[in-house]
């Protein structure tokens, strides 16, 4: 009896040990940026490429902003406007707080230049000159230098109004349904707005971690004008005088994080007393792009205003180490033919089942970073028979790719070709056949 109790406590405690060997090889699989070890609020590293996200901490929440907003402000101006306009300086404009170019009213300068004193000095009355002009030209305003100067603000605030409302449209096609713009330079802001129900609400200037990074990846990926945002924001000093050439200006970037890594990109930090601490970048290292935002990394105070680019290293890092570009879906994949029943049949075929060739649409290889512990999933559901008449492109099935249980990518299988139905005339000409031939 004591022999059969020995070797049943030596049972259990090697199944304990192995139980516990496992667990913690599963856990060491699984390699994350630990949350308490990142100063932001709100945290996102995201693949710039895919749009997916690699790493996040409070993704979602939503918070100011500060002047991350300028790298929206950038890309529309550099879709909306030409680069040699000449932008006049209103009162409203040459009014912006600091930190500022200090425009003067009636001042002329050409919006390329202006843009580089948005993204290397974070100038607000640079910011707002350019959405007042812009916003100008949409509404149809005379911009001249005269008509600019005779402006008042509640007009040069419409205009501004007017790019701002580009702005949120922008945000709503690259699906940031929580980001909302009050301000083209970031400055904190709230306004009141009525909801379907007719109630009173209120919301602010703000983004989410998520939605900023997404907004950045578009700017330096899929923008049409990408290459010059690229351009602008990766510069680290630029000198321009205005029109008049009565002054001169010199600008340097003030985003550390272009010295800081091999490989970045571009980026834009922020401040404000609502904010905090921000920052957004973009870094490129072998084919691999990587996005990250931060969102109040800190209050303004003594060490707080490196904590950013502490965050940054700590998420760039992570995504250098673990995720390399693999190929999740090969595509081309064969499809079965499908059976159609009722179909118009062939000379002396009246009774045979036809086959209609499949295909998949918009098959193409899909690649992204992944880490070594992430394995990609592919399922292929289809239909084996339908019933005439049928078309070329009518939907038989769906081809689907998931990685860790999520849907990256659905495909329609789809018939090649077309066919119609048997009819009343193709049985009387069968039993004719049938009985006289």
């Amino acid at each position: 009896m004591k022999k059969i109790i020995m070797i049943l406590l030596t049972c259990v405690l090697w199944w304990n040990c192995a139980f516990t060997l496992s667990a913690e090889g599963n856990e060491s699989e699984f390699v994350t940026v630990e949350e308490n070890s990142l100063f932001a609020q709100g945290a996102v590293l995201m693949d710039a490429a895919s749009g997916r996200i690699l790493y996040g901490k409070n993704a979602d929440l939503q918070l100011a902003m500060a002047s991350t907003t300028k790298i929206m402000t950038c890309i529309m101006a550099l879709e909306l406007g030409e680069l040699d306009d000449i932008v006049t300086a209103s009162g409203y404009a040459a009014a912006q707080p600091k930190v500022k170019l200090y425009l003067a009213k009636g001042e002329q300068v050409k919006l390329r230049d202006l843009l580089y004193s948005l993204m290397l000095e974070s100038h607000n009355d640079s910011a707002v000159a350019i959405a007042e002009h812009i916003g100008a030209q949409i509404l149809g305003l005379q911009d001249d230098l005269e008509s600019v100067k005779a402006r008042t603000d509640a007009q040069s605030k419409e205009a501004v109004q007017t790019f701002i409302a580009c702005m949120n449209e922008k945000a709503r096609e690259l699906q940031c349904y929580h980001t909302w713009f009050i301000t083209p330079n970031g400055l904190d802001a709230t306004e009141t707005f009525s909801s379907e129900e007719g109630a009173e609400l209120e919301r602010f200037h703000s983004t989410t971690a998520a939605e900023l990074a997404r907004i950045m990846s578009y700017c330096i990926m899929q923008s049409p004008a990408k290459e010059e945002f690229l351009k602008i924001t990766g510069t680290y000093s630029y000198t321009f005088s205005n029109v008049e050439c009565t002054r001169s200006f010199s600008c340097q970037n003030h985003n550390a994080f272009l010295n800081m890594m091999d490989g970045a990109l571009s980026g834009k930090t922020g401040y404000t007393g609502q904010a905090g601490y921000c920052y957004v970048g973009a870094l490129e290292r072998e084919g691999r792009y990587y996005v990250a935002a931060l969102l109040n990394t800190g209050a303004y105070g003594s060490g707080n205003k490196s904590n950013k680019w502490k965050d940054m290293r700590k998420l760039m890092e992570y995504g250098l180490e673990y995720y390399c570009n693999q190929t999740v879906y090969e595509g081309n994949t064969v499809t079965e033919p499908v059976l159609v029943e009722n179909a118009k049949p062939e000379p002396g075929a009246y009774y045979a089942m036809t086959e209609i060739p499949t295909t998949v649409s918009g098959d193409e290889p899909i690649e992204m970073l992944l880490a070594e512990w992430e394995e990609a999933e592919v399922t292929i559901e289809q239909e084996t028979r339908l019933t005439a008449p049928v078309s070329e492109g009518d939907v038989v099935g769906k081809v689907e790719v998931f990685l860790n249980d999520t849907l990256l990518q659905r495909f329609d299988i789809i018939c090649a070709e077309g066919i119609a139905a048997k009819t009343f005339q193709d049985t009387i000409n069968y039993i004719i056949n049938l009985f006289f031939l």
